[in-house]
């Protein structure tokens, strides 16, 4: 598809900002209330053709220090993944991890920066960048885990003149309590909505991350976000008033994850 299957619901996300007001609350979906901030860390990898089998060989083995960070809680998740839709100067893999707090955050990060060992295929690498993330909207399966899993990756960012509370509505009022609905039906394993902690890009971008384990659910999340369009014909503000459409961007990965 050429447009984010978000485009067209945070569509209906701008449209109810303009009318949410109006609605008598309990017409309302229940809002997702923000949770204590999740930080996430993500090195992302551009490594030659020729070296994808031995990068994702190599990140196969879980590294002892994510097995022993998870055991002792300093983070609560970690994985990789294999991009599936390439661009030519983009990631080819990338490794995470994800922790309450972010002081356990970077006292993983400097283990790994003190490794004196890392793995050989990553001095193949033409790029790489990191990411440093944080989520108040995410929820998951206690102890889920999945193997060749989909992550769906749709990023926007926020017209200059959104207003202040233009992401909590379209986070906590319109995206997650659907996206909660599709993880207590069993149909996505995790999701987060994550913006930057540190702002590498100019601030208001936000991704909506899913995962799923059987790819028959990617059309199921698809089929949930039509019917929920459906379900609440709102008219009001349109799309572009707080979203910048063409700065949407998506991805899709084959990934490997594990969350305590």
């Amino acid at each position: 598809m050429s447009k984010s299957k978000w485009s067209i619901f945070t569509a209906l996300c701008a449209i109810a900002l303009g009318t949410m007001w109006a609605v008598p609350a309990s017409a309302q979906t229940e809002p997702v209330k923000p949770k204590p901030p999740m930080y996430g860390y993500i090195a992302n990898w551009q490594i030659p053709r020729a070296h994808w089998a031995e990068m994702n060989s190599s990140e196969a083995n879980v590294d002892p220090i994510l097995t022993k960070a998870m055991a002792d809680g300093t983070i609560v998740a970690y994985g990789t993944d294999q991009n599936l839709v390439h661009t030519p100067d983009g990631w080819t893999q990338d490794d995470w991890f994800s922790s309450m707090s972010m002081g356990d955050l970077m006292k993983v990060l400097t283990q790994f920066y003190a490794e004196s060992n890392p793995p050989q295929v990553l001095q193949t690498a033409t790029k790489h960048w990191d990411l440093l993330l944080v989520t108040r909207y995410y929820n998951w399966k206690p102890g889920a885990s999945y193997k060749n899993g989909y992550v769906s990756v749709s990023t926007f960012r926020l017209k200059a003149n959104a207003p202040d509370d233009a992401f909590k509505v379209i986070s906590g009022e319109i995206v997650a309590p659907l996206l909660e609905q599709l993880l207590a039906d069993g149909t996505i394993l995790e999701y987060e909505i994550d913006t930057e902690y540190i702002h590498t890009n100019a601030p208001g971008l936000f991704s909506i991350v899913t995962v799923v384990q059987d790819p028959a659910n990617l059309d199921k999340v698809d089929a949930a976000i039509q019917a929920d369009i459906k379900a609440h014909p709102i008219t009001g503000v349109t799309f572009d008033s707080l979203v910048k459409e063409s700065s949407s961007r998506d991805e899709l990965t084959l990934g490997n994850g594990t969350f305590k």
